[in-house]
């Protein structure tokens, strides 16, 4: 597939804009996708190729918030194992499968999950903690389930795993964000190698893309280091309405 450079201008700073979102509250694959896809991209390259540039962003905060000791090790072993076996299994289904079905009951998913974000208190004050083996069941759960999700579409993958890492799972947002770090890099690398296996990733565009991501999530990261975690709700609200418009005008 031949690329232009008008492709490039569009998408770039705009996996910048991802990247930030995504270290802060997730869901940067909200905005990345959509950039390709609007630069006229086929579906199934706009994935794989979104996978490049999200993952290389994703693994530097990834390694940042480890640094601050935000991931929970001990259980992290278990849920990089379900999210493999689920990316796998998403990403091999995504090139099988139209997905206009999956974004019709994203429309009645999105407004739902929003209305719960506005009205729960759940993200700004933390829960009771669960015990350790209750919160590494549920945790596994999750990231097998978004695991499939992210290998099959993606965008909002990591907004949902916060959202239900500490809704469902009692994590608290540090935590959940760490978590979902190391859950979402382990979907991104799982379904890119998927998709470069059957040959719809375009790498130079991926890495060009990349490397505008990274700079978004190395000062998204500050951010939150820094206090930012008081954005979360209004950004993940922000990203629910951005992915809900971008449903509706595909359909």
């Amino acid at each position: 597939m031949t690329l232009e450079v008008t492709q490039f201008l569009i998408i770039c700073p705009l996996t910048f804009l991802a990247g930030f979102v995504d270290a802060v509250a997730g869901g940067g694959g909200l905005i990345s996708l959509p950039a390709y896809l609007i630069a006229g991209l086929p579906v199934h390259y706009a994935i794989g190729t979104n996978k490049v540039s999200s993952g290389m962003g994703t693994a530097l905060t990834t390694a940042r918030f480890a640094k601050q000791g935000y991931i929970p090790w001990k259980q992290s072993f278990f849920y990089v194992v379900c999210a493999l076996l689920g990316s796998t299994m998403g990403a091999k289904l995504a090139l099988m499968l139209d997905d206009g079905v999956f974004k019709i009951i994203m429309l009645v998913i999105l407004p739902l999950t929003g209305l719960y974000i506005m009205r729960s208190k759940a993200l700004g004050e933390e829960k009771p903690p669960f015990s350790f083996g209750k919160t590494l069941a549920i945790g596994m759960v999750v990231a097998l389930g978004i695991g499939v999700y992210d290998g099959f579409y993606g965008p909002g993958t990591g907004t949902f795993l916060i959202l239900l890492l500490t809704v469902v799972a009692h994590m608290n947002l540090k935590t959940a964000n760490g978590t979902a770090k190391i859950i979402n890099l382990t979907t991104n690398l799982t379904a890119l190698a998927v998709f470069f296996s059957e040959g719809k990733v375009l790498l130079s565009l991926g890495l060009t893309a990349g490397l505008f991501n990274v700079v978004g999530n190395y000062l998204g990261a500050r951010f939150f280091e820094k206090g930012g975690a008081k954005a979360v709700k209004p950004i993940m609200l922000t990203v629910l309405l951005i992915f809900f418009i971008r449903i509706i005008s595909e359909l």
